[in-house]
């Protein structure tokens, strides 16, 4: 079998310098971890930092409120990360005296921490000897070995989990689990790896065979499903609006949002005058319906189609729902919604505000 000896080398010479591998804090570490899921480095460092920066220890995010950390995690996307953090953080507290568990079972026990996440607190954090396996471990040992079965298959995980346990040098584990992500990332890349340079190109099953490009292999996700989104972005004399918190809604659970109508395809103005919150608001309507903004929106098993409707009154108080907020137009600011919204927020609306229109 192929020696991942020289790997310790080359991460020692070419490892990035970033801020959770100079600690063994293991509230740091999985701070870091849980917001690199689904996120790039790049795009999670700032994140890394700013919540390191206000909440600097379990305690104090533990203590937080709900949605100052669901505004402060606006823009990393799968808010039921921040959602299932909270959580881990609260039982920590309450169940284990704000220390975090130091075996890979106990930190399985914990809310959001699976396989993956456990065995990166526990080998970075407390050296112990259990292999990560993330997309880039994947990656490596499927070039390397050239191993044909798919990642996202049961077999698959269980052929590439036992392989990675395997190769772990067990008093070196922290670094190991570091540098073999750390290879994926910087050289044996989805798109355009360093083959010619890399340590391992002699040994390098993949790379021997011409496979470079058809591993890992993947099986085939379905397809996503396509939803349509109108959202009534209703604007009083007064110059505020209504929103309302998410709940238990599938996506986005915690989440403001705008009232919406989901539809089953793609409606004109007209197609949305039959619908209960339009018809309560038709009265008092200065005008018809009018779109302000298109966007189509993609999360992992679906693409949402999102309609922006402006809908203007002529009178300031109007009951569309018991769980609605009538609040400023510069506030909406201030809560945290999801990416689709915020986009429309910090274009089109902010431009109607600048302009009057609002």
């Amino acid at each position: 079998m192929t020696s991942l000896q020289p790997l310790l080398n080359w991460y020692n010479n070419e490892k990035r310098d970033l801020p959770w591998r100079n600690t063994q804090n293991p509230y740091h570490i999985w701070l870091s971890e849980i917001i690199l899921q689904q996120t790039r480095v790049d795009q999670g460092l700032p994140y890394y930092l700013k919540f390191v920066d206000k909440y600097p220890d379990i305690q104090s995010l533990a203590s937080a409120n709900d949605d100052e950390v669901m505004k402060l995690w606006q823009g990393l996307g799968y808010y039921n990360r921040a959602a299932n953090m909270l959580k881990t953080a609260r039982i920590i507290m309450q169940d284990c005296n704000g220390v975090f568990p130091d075996t890979y079972d106990g930190l399985m026990d914990l809310k959001g921490i699976g396989p993956y996440t456990a065995a990166a607190i526990a080998s970075f954090g407390f050296n112990l000897p259990h292999a990560v396996v993330d997309g880039n471990v994947y990656r490596v040992l499927a070039r390397l070995f050239g191993i044909t079965e798919a990642i996202n298959s049961t077999k698959g995980k269980k052929i590439f989990a036992a392989l990675a346990q395997e190769l772990l040098p067990k008093k070196f584990a922290a670094q190991h689990n570091q540098a073999i992500m750390e290879f994926g990332a910087l050289v044996c890349k989805p798109k355009q790896p360093q083959c010619v340079t890399c340590i391992f190109s002699h040994s390098c099953h993949a790379y021997r065979n011409n496979m470079v490009a058809e591993l890992p292999v993947k099986e085939k996700k379905r397809q996503p499903v396509k939803r349509y989104f109108n959202y009534l972005v209703i604007l009083t004399p007064k110059k505020e609006l209504f929103i309302r918190q998410r709940n238990n809604e599938g996506i986005w659970n915690g989440l403001f949002e705008f009232p919406l109508i989901e539809t089953d395809d793609i409606v004109d103005a007209a197609g949305l005058a039959s619908h209960d919150v339009v018809l309560n608001l038709s009265k008092v309507l200065e005008n018809d319906l009018s779109l302000m903004a298109s966007v189509k929106h993609q999360l992992t098993h679906q693409t949402i189609y999102a309609n922006f409707w402006l809908a203007k009154l002529t009178v300031n108080q109007v009951n569309i729902g018991a769980d609605y907020l009538n609040i400023p137009v510069e506030k909406i600011h201030d809560f945290a919604v999801p990416s689709l919204l915020e986009r429309f927020i910090n274009t089109t609306l902010q431009l109607l505000e600048k302009n009057n229109v609002a």
